[in-house]
């Protein structure tokens, strides 16, 4: 079972209103994700009036009251998505695809033999890919394949030497867009099926 499905589950046994601290226990339960350290987006920040001490926990409770009936996974996901800019939709479809995230200042997704890396810098500005240590150990390379290289230079990513990684960093100063994210996993994906899913 996908983890969006388990969250699915947790929230239809749930039955009653769930609170911002039933979320960011589940998400944390589920997820392994900790809400309560990443950052609201500016957007969020702007919403809550200026007001600085306005918590993650809060922004959700705010959301949440807009709701009259019972809400479910998927919208929760989605406020999650709009405050905190954490896809948790995405997330889930990463499981067992090899690829290591670490976004908002934590593993967000992490196993023994991934692949490849995707790093987010501080806000989600840029983000940079390489390889792992277990990928370096069974191809014998130390720099991403030639095929992925080719692929992340097409969407927008450079070679940083100065960080030794594949590395787009997002002109307007805004998070980079799920759709970037998702072209971005798309083409490490389509690397991985095609030359190492033998691994």
């Amino acid at each position: 079972m996908k983890k969006a499905e388990m969250m699915d589950e947790y929230f239809n046994s749930y039955g009653k209103e769930i609170s911002s601290s039933e979320i960011c226990h589940v998400v944390d339960l589920i997820f392994k994700i900790n809400l309560d350290e990443a950052p609201i987006l500016s957007k969020e920040k702007e919403k809550a009036d200026g007001i600085s001490s306005s918590t993650g926990r809060e922004a959700i409770d705010s959301h949440l009251n807009q709701y009259d009936s019972e809400i479910t996974g998927a919208e929760v996901r989605k406020i999650i998505n709009e405050i905190f800019g954490v896809n948790l939709e995405a997330i889930s479809s990463l499981e067992g695809a090899r690829i290591s995230l670490y976004s908002k200042g934590q593993w967000i997704v992490q196993h023994e033999k991934d692949l490849f890396v995707v790093y987010t810098g501080e806000s989600d500005i840029d983000v940079k890919v390489l390889p792992t240590q277990y990928f370096t150990e069974q191809t014998g390379l130390v720099e991403l394949p030639t095929d992925l290289q080719h692929a992340l230079t097409s969407i927008g990513y450079y070679f940083d030497e100065k960080n030794d990684s594949y590395y787009f960093s997002n002109p307007t100063g805004e998070a980079v867009p799920d759709a970037f994210k998702g072209k971005t996993i798309g083409a490490i994906l389509g690397v991985i099926q095609h030359s190492f899913s033998n691994l």
